[in-house]
């Protein structure tokens, strides 16, 4: 299904009937709604789910360059008022709980709790060079070869290219089955927003220190819903330095949150789907 933003960008959702408790899901970096199949099956048809596609992500329109994490809570926005819904809980997975914190600090009214599922940092998620130097502007990236090695490969549909990035550090716990993969795969290569993307979450900083690129906004001070920080100990995309950011702006900001450290890699979806479950329903407070 799609909704079109006043900004005449189109937003494609996935919605899993259930009942009154509503939950909205969002992706990572390049992945789309695809990404949630598995929970979307098993999770308690006490709640109705919303799966979406970012701006420029899977079966969404690009059509207006994203600059910040901010553009795609706007976007949320749009999309949750347009769908009339009034109260709800947020899971974001990687870069989608930079998103899903921005929205929680842009829209506080909205949002019940929050599950940050192997999140980048409040303090974003940094950029290297080849050489492991931070990059700092929109033009290093332009110019950094890494980057432009995965737009060609983008452009060409190079799905060998993802696959075997994939296997090195996203599912390198568990691999998801041969049908998973080529739709998991299909995610990667439609994703249009590398460059914007990549930049958007290096210069994201809602804490209160500088992340070495961009000084914090301390917008986490703003955050009022609980949250639910879930990371795999065997996680190779984010490290767990992120996670103890994540967990020391918490604190510092005053934030009721409650840390699981779980066994999985990045994937965690699929490397141990029972326990994130587990977690979220006793976070939820859901007796099942």
């Amino acid at each position: 299904m799609n909704i079109t933003l006043d900004t005449g960008e189109n937003l494609f959702y996935v919605k899993r009937d259930g009942g009154e408790r509503v939950l909205l899901l969002i992706h990572g970096n390049m992945a789309s709604s695809a990404q949630w199949d598995l929970l979307l099956k098993e999770i308690d048809p006490v709640f109705t789910v919303y799966a979406i596609d970012l701006r420029g992500y899977g079966q969404s329109t690009y059509h207006q360059p994203v600059n910040s994490i901010k553009d795609f809570s706007d976007d949320i926005k749009q999309l949750v008022d347009q769908l009339d819904l009034k109260m709800f809980s947020l899971m974001g997975w990687s870069n989608g709980g930079g998103v899903a914190m921005q929205f929680a600090i842009d829209y506080p009214d909205y949002v019940q709790k929050i599950v940050l599922l192997s999140s980048m940092s409040t303090r974003g998620y940094p950029a290297f060079n080849t050489e492991g130097k931070r990059i700092h502007s929109r033009e290093q990236l332009v110019k950094d070869p890494g980057l432009n090695r995965m737009l060609d490969a983008q452009k060409m549909n190079n799905q060998a290219f993802f696959r075997a990035a994939m296997d090195q550090v996203l599912y390198s716990v568990n691999q998801p089955n041969e049908e998973q993969y080529q739709k998991y795969l299909k995610s990667a290569t439609q994703q249009r927003n590398i460059l914007d993307a990549a930049y958007a979450a290096n210069v994201f900083n809602i804490s209160t220190v500088s992340n070495g690129v961009a000084d914090g906004t301390g917008e986490i001070r703003n955050l009022a819903a609980p949250i639910l920080v879930i990371w795999g100990k065997n996680d190779l995309i984010v490290s767990e330095i992120m996670t103890l950011e994540i967990i020391e702006d918490l604190q510092e900001a005053g934030i009721d949150f409650r840390y699981a450290s779980v066994n999985a890699g990045h994937a965690l979806l699929i490397d141990n789907l029972e326990v994130v479950l587990k977690e979220t329903y006793t976070f939820l407070n859901l007796k099942v």
